[in-house]
């Protein structure tokens, strides 16, 4: 049968829908192959949060086109977000892409690659309000076999000014959670020690029990088995869920809480459905519980109508919460949200680049201070692999999620060691192994 290769970009949810992909694509005869050289089909699953993150792709597609032009045979396709924002159009803009495919419509792949093989173009892109594709079982892909991701809901409807995703991923739906448990325990029983509970509102989960149950389920399979969840929601982030982190060594002690703005004004705008002081309060809530957890973000500099006062609000915000890492972006406009229909994107380019620069500078100065507060403290870390920089040091992660590199000595990658914490940069801790 036919080879397939997969190029995945974009969030963790991508990525868990890619191992979806590649179990229904095996599971009808395909193999995925582990280079685009070998393949018959690559298939370009895609993000579609950012206007870059589609350049990327676009660019991508363009130089397969080289590769097709010396293999006839060789199909391309680009699936996910961006193939159901943009879905026939992308076909017509493209001339080298012979099918697109929605998230929601990954168990039709196998016809549409018949029908694409037989020299037709296929578009599938229907939403849908039921699918979560919790009989799959994922295949996994190019991972460490120490961490994998689960993917317990799909879709979301929160309907932020700027966010493209109710409109490329759906309506939310949650698998049953007998599911995701089973999921998690066979992953644990092949050897992984560290599971991610993936959503794109995790604290939204509704099935026939609610997130804080779900967590303390999988947290139940084996105290050895780390679990972490992405992303929260800082409206719906609850105490339940709090108490229930702090009842389970095993549910890491790490919280991505996406703020984006520190001003009122600006969070009513962008639709968020929360204050600056509610969210205050919900850090206030997780340091009450679990003194330890770190807290990271994301957000967004430049957004429509961003005065300097809100920028500023931004900078006082991280400067209050001490963000332990943050994903900051400029405002990038996307087609079909309601800041395009709605809201002029007015801040000038030079400017966002600007404000973004202040807000990284800032954390980076804040990620440096809590870093070097480490120094000293002993962690239990779960040993990942090698580091990049010498084969004679090894890296894993604390339960806060932050990177410790050391000597390897007779440590070994799925294992947990004790950790000392001796240096440290704004993004790494440096340490030493103390049993």
């Amino acid at each position: 049968m036919e080879n397939i290769y997969i190029e995945t970009y974009g969030c963790q949810m991508n990525f868990a829908d890619s191992e979806v992909i590649a179990a229904i694509l095996e599971k009808s005869g395909y193999t995925v192959c582990g280079s685009a050289e070998e393949a018959d089909f690559i298939l370009i699953n895609t993000c579609a949060i950012r206007d870059n993150a589609e350049q990327r792709v676009r660019h991508r597609v363009r130089e397969l086109k080289a590769m097709q032009n010396r293999r006839h045979n060789l199909r391309v396709g680009v699936l996910g977000c961006m193939a159901e924002r943009l879905q026939s159009r992308l076909m017509a803009e493209e001339e080298n892409v012979s099918f697109v495919c929605g998230p929601d419509a990954y168990r039709r792949l196998p016809e549409m690659l018949a029908q694409v093989r037989s020299g037709q173009k296929a578009a599938e892109v229907e939403l849908s309000t039921t699918e979560t594709y919790a009989d799959i079982e994922p295949v996994r892909l190019a991972g460490n076999g120490i961490s994998a991701y689960i993917s317990i809901m799909r879709g979301c409807q929160n309907y932020c000014a700027y966010c493209v995703v109710p409109y490329t991923r759906g309506r939310e739906r949650s698998r049953d959670s007998e599911t995701i448990v089973r999921e998690a325990r066979t992953l644990f029983e092949q050897g992984y020690r560290e599971v991610t509970l993936l959503g794109q509102n995790v604290n939204s989960y509704n099935a026939e029990i609610d997130f804080p149950e779900l967590m303390a389920r999988v947290a139940q399979i084996d105290p050895l088995l780390r679990v972490r969840f992405a992303t929260s929601h800082p409206k719906d982030l609850s105490d339940k869920l709090l108490e229930v982190m702090a009842e389970y060594p095993n549910i890491c002690r790490c919280i991505h809480l996406p703020v984006q703005s520190g001003s009122n004004r600006m969070l009513k705008l962008m639709n968020r459905k929360y204050t600056k002081e509610w969210y205050l309060d919900r850090v206030e809530a997780i340091r009450r519980h679990m003194p330890d957890c770190s807290i990271t973000t994301d957000v967004i500099a430049g957004f429509s109508t961003e005065t300097l006062e809100d920028h500023e609000a931004t900078l006082e915000l991280f400067r209050t919460v001490k963000y332990d890492y943050a994903y900051m972006f400029k405002y990038s406009l996307r087609e079909g949200t309601y800041a395009w229909k709605h809201l002029a994107d007015d801040i000038p380019e030079e400017e966002k680049t600007r404000r973004l620069n202040e807000i990284i500078a800032l954390q980076g100065e804040i990620a440096l201070e809590n870093n070097k507060h480490e120094v000293g403290k002993e962690y239990e870390v779960l040993v990942e692999g090698e580091s990049h920089r010498s084969k004679e040091q090894l890296y894993g992660r604390n339960s806060q999620n932050k990177v410790i590199v050391f000597d390897r000595k007779d440590a070994a990658p799925g294992t947990y060691r004790r950790v000392r914490v001796d240096s440290c940069t704004a993004a790494t801790l440096i340490g030493v192994l103390v049993q």
